[in-house]
């Protein structure tokens, strides 16, 4: 047990410190290629980001060592866990940073078109994602027609974002570094050498990720949950770190745009993307009456309450705090589920 934990809190150190090399190289990059805050925070490091909780799903899936129900159980959770931390944990602790190093009640100020669009993109396409889950698990065709206009829909989405960059940059909203490349005090500070610290930083990132999620299934071992339930509370944990610390950073250096793209661009490639990777290498079915379909209303409700803060211009901390309670709702309810 004190092995696992200690695997646990190593984990963590590594992911904070690959999460600083990955936004310090990342803002460098975005202020040399002359890209709004939207394109660094909802495409580049959305994505970037997105690799360990990407991985997961597949290597679950595809290469699991467990049975194959097994295998599938943890490939849906992680699919289904990521925008379920990212709508509910991921905006609350970037809320608590905020109220605890700026102020509770002062309005949170990211550049308002993208992250509508996050949402206006992530809410269908999750809606979409969910819904094919209803279907028969032997419907392979339509299957792969939904995964075809989820993947659609994600690359208007990476358009639309592009193609709002320069009108965002002459507003004000370009990407600018906040400290030197870290690399430069070895290397020369060029591209080339803030896509090496980029590289280290998301292989330590996934290092990091995984470790944690080895720590975390020997601590759920002892605790006797299973193995939907780790994929969907505890293995997003780890994977959903970088996100989360990323954003931390960033709000708490005033760079709201950049904080908030980070994890609404996530949602919408984790909502996706990701989903359709899914229904294209297992059946797809989910159970409404299981932690999943509790996990999946709680992503929507959480993203649904960002998106009315949002909307009436209401994005305070104090606010954004009660989707950090969605999540540890879930935990009671699983909590209860095993007593």
């Amino acid at each position: 047990m004190l092995e696992s934990l200690f695997m646990l809190l190593v984990a963590l150190v590594v992911v904070f410190v690959a999460a600083e090399l990955f936004t310090n190289a990342l803002e460098f990059l975005g202020e040399r290629m002359g890209v709004s805050e939207g394109v660094t925070g909802s495409l580049f490091a959305a994505i970037g980001t997105a690799m360990p909780e990407t991985i997961v799903p597949i290597v679950a899936i595809l290469a699991g060592g467990a049975s194959q129900e097994i295998n599938h159980a943890v490939g849906m959770g992680a699919i289904l866990g990521a925008p379920f931390m990212l709508a509910t944990l991921g905006i609350g602790i970037m809320a608590l940073a905020a109220g605890f190093s700026r102020s509770w009640h002062e309005p949170l100020s990211p550049e308002s078109s993208g992250l509508k669009r996050d949402l206006h993109v992530f809410l269908p396409g999750f809606t979409l994602a969910v819904s094919a889950g209803f279907l028969p698990a032997d419907w392979h065709g339509a299957h792969t027609i939904i995964a075809g206009l989820l993947i659609l829909l994600y690359v208007f989405y990476v358009l639309k974002t592009v193609q709002a960059s320069n009108a965002l940059v002459e507003e004000g909203h370009g990407t600018e570094a906040g400290n030197a490349l870290y690399a430069g005090k070895l290397l020369p500070a060029a591209n080339w050498s803030a896509t090496l610290q980029i590289f280290i930083a998301i292989s330590f990132l996934v290092l990091g990720a995984r470790m944690f999620v080895s720590g975390a299934e020997e601590v759920s071992d002892l605790i006797g949950v299973s193995a939907l339930v780790v994929s969907l509370l505890i293995v997003p944990v780890a994977t959903e770190l970088p996100e989360k610390v990323n954003s931390v950073l960033w709000i708490r250096r005033r760079k709201d745009t950049l904080a908030f793209g980070n994890i609404s661009g996530a949602m919408v490639f984790q909502g996706t993307m990701i989903p359709a990777i899914g229904m294209l290498i297992m059946p797809w079915h989910i159970d409404l009456h299981s932690a999943a379909g509790v996990s999946i209303a709680l992503a929507l409700t959480g993203s649904l309450w960002l998106w009315l803060l949002q909307h009436y211009g209401c994005l305070r901390p104090r606010l954004l705090v009660l989707n950090a309670l969605l999540y540890f709702a879930f935990g009671v309810y699983v909590a209860l589920s095993f007593t």
